[in-house]
C-alpha cells in the first residue's frame, strides 16, 4: 500500500535553508516598503502635500531618447525592472533546480496562483459589469500578491509560519509575479512599435551569450541590459518585461557533465544574492514611497474613494477572492490528485495563508497606473482600493494566522531539532573568479 502523497510537506533542507535566507532579505524589504507608503500617505494628506506632488512629477531624462520621464515613470517603468530581474531568477531557479523541478511539487504553487488571480478577476468584473466608463480594464488589479509586505506583516504580528508554509507563500508569488508581468504584456500593451521590440533582441543574446559563459563583468552587463531595457520601453511593451526577459538567460546550474571547477551553480544564484538587496531595499520602497501618496480627504473622502466600483472591486478581490481562490485551487489539487494535506497542518492553515495572498501592493498598483493612466481620478480610487483592501487582508490574516501560533510554533522547534532531513544545508558561497 503506497503513502498518500502530503500537501505542504517539508521539501529538501537545502531549499529550506536557501529560502529562508531569501524570505529575511524580503522581510527587511517589506518592513522599508512599509515605511515608504506609510510616509507618502501622510505627507499627501498634509498642507505640505504639494511638496510630495512636485518630487513624484519631476521630469528628468533625455527627451531625444524618449526618457525624459517622471520619478514615479522611472519608478514604476525602471526600478521594478530591477524587481522583476530577480523574480525571474527566483522563478528560473526554483524550476530547473528547485524542489519545483518536480512536476508533482510544483503543481500546488501553480494551481493556487493561477486560482488566486482567476477568481479576484472574476470578483471584480462582477462587481463592474455595469459601471461603465472603462471600469473594466481594472480587473486584473486584485490579482497581484506583494510577498514583502505580507511578509513584513508576519514579522509584525510575530508569527513564524513554518518551512512548509514560507516556501509555498513564496512560490506562489513568484508564479504570481511571472502571470502578472505576463498580464502587463499582452494586455496592458496599448501600441506596439515592432522595430525596437527586434532591436531588443540583439543585446538581449548578447548578455545571454556572455551570462552562459560566466562572464561577470558589471560594465558590460549593465550598459547591455540598459539598452535592452530601453528598446523595449521604447516599443510600448512595459519596460518591466525587460527584466524578466533578462532574467530568463541567466544560466541556474553549470553543466555536471563538464566536472571539475565547471560543475556547480550557474550566475542565477550570484546574480540574485547580489541584486535582491537592491531589489527589496531600494527598488521596491522607493516606488512604494512614489506611488503611494493618495490625498484621501478624511472619511468623507474615503467613502467617496470607495463608492466607486472600482475601489470596491478591487477590495472585494483581494480580501474575498484570494482567499477563495487560494484555498479553492488548492482542495481541487488535494481532490484530484488525491493528496492529503501535512499531518501537522490543517485547512484553517491553507485559509490563513490564502487571506493573506490578499495583500497586494506594488504591483497592483503598478496594473491601476497601467490601466487608468497614473494621477487620474480612477487612478487615485484603485490606491486608495489597493490599500483599504491589503489592509483588511493583513488584519484578517493576522487574527487567523495568530490563532494557530501556537501550532506554528511547536512546528518550528521540531524542525529545528530535525534538520536532516534530505542532507546538509546548503551554505551559499561566491562563484570563484574565472580566467
Amino acid at each position: 500500500m503506497t503513502t498518500p502523497a502530503h500537501l505542504f510537506g517539508r521539501g529538501s533542507w537545502r531549499e529550506a535553508s536557501r529560502i529562508a535566507g531569501v524570505l529575511r532579505k524580503e522581510t527587511v524589504g517589506g518592513v522599508l516598503l512599509m515605511i515608504g507608503s506609510l510616509i507618502a500617505l501622510v505627507w499627501a494628506n498634509t498642507p505640505w502635500s504639494g511638496a510630495y506632488e512636485a518630487i513624484r512629477d519631476t521630469t528628468v531624462g533625455p527627451a531625444s531618447l524618449h526618457l525624459d520621464l517622471t520619478l514615479a515613470a522611472w519608478a514604476a517603468d525602471g526600478l521594478l525592472a530591477i524587481f522583476f530581474f530577480v523574480a525571474g531568477l527566483e522563478l528560473k531557479r526554483e524550476f530547473v533546480a528547485g524542489d519545483l523541478r518536480s512536476p508533482r511539487k510544483a503543481a500546488l504553487p501553480v494551481a493556487a496562483a493561477v486560482g488566486g488571480m482567476a477568481v479576484p478577476a472574476v470578483l471584480y468584473a462582477l462587481v463592474n459589469r455595469t459601471a461603465g466608463d472603462g471600469a473594466l480594464a481594472g480587473w486584473a488589479i486584485p490579482t497581484a500578491t506583494d510577498i514583502a509586505f505580507a511578509l513584513a506583516v508576519l514579522a509584525v504580528i510575530s508569527t513564524a509560519l513554518p518551512t512548509a508554509l514560507r516556501t509555498f507563500l513564496l512560490t506562489l508569488a513568484i508564479v504570481d509575479d511571472l502571470l502578472a508581468i505576463t498580464i502587463i504584456a499582452v494586455f496592458y500593451t496599448s501600441t506596439l512599435t515592432v522595430p525596437p521590440l527586434l532591436l531588443a533582441l540583439v543585446p538581449l543574446a548578447v548578455f545571454g551569450l556572455l551570462v552562459q559563459k560566466r562572464i561577470r563583468w558589471w560594465w558590460v552587463l549593465l550598459p547591455l541590459a540598459a539598452v535592452t531595457w530601453a528598446l523595449v520601453h521604447a516599443s510600448g511593451v512595459h519596460a518591466t518585461v525587460a527584466g524578466v526577459l533578462l532574467a530568463f538567460t541567466v544560466p541556474v546550474v553549470r553543466s555536471e557533465a563538464a566536472g571539475g571547477p565547471d560543475a556547480g551553480p550557474g550566475l542565477a544564484e550570484h546574480f540574485e544574492h547580489r541584486i535582491r538587496p537592491v531589489s527589496a531595499g531600494v527598488a521596491v520602497p522607493v516606488f512604494a514611497f512614489l506611488s503611494a501618496g493618495v490625498t484621501v480627504g478624511g472619511l468623507s473622502g474615503l467613502g467617496a474613494a470607495l463608492s466607486d466600483t472600482v475601489a470596491l472591486g478591487i477590495v472585494v478581490g483581494l480580501v474575498a477572492g484570494k482567499a477563495v481562490g487560494i484555498t479553492g485551487a488548492t482542495w481541487l489539487v488535494s481532490r484530484f490528485t488525491r493528496a492529503e494535506l501535512d499531518p501537522d497542518l490543517g485547512w484553517p492553515d491553507v485559509v490563513g495563508l490564502a487571506v493573506l495572498g490578499g495583500i497586494g501592493f506594488t504591483v497592483s498598483l503598478l496594473i491601476g497606473e497601467l490601466a487608468f493612466g497614473p494621477g487620474s481620478v480612477r487612478d487615485e480610487h484603485v490606491k486608495v482600493g489597493v490599500l483599504t483592501g491589503t489592509l483588511l487582508a493583513a488584519l484578517l490574516a493576522g487574527v487567523l494566522l495568530k490563532l494557530r501560533d501556537r501550532r506554528y510554533q511547536r512546528m518550528c522547534r521540531a524542525e529545528q531539532i530535525d534538520t536532516d532531513w534530505d542532507g546538509v544545508p546548503d551554505v551559499y558561497q561566491e562563484p570563484s573568479a574565472e580566467s
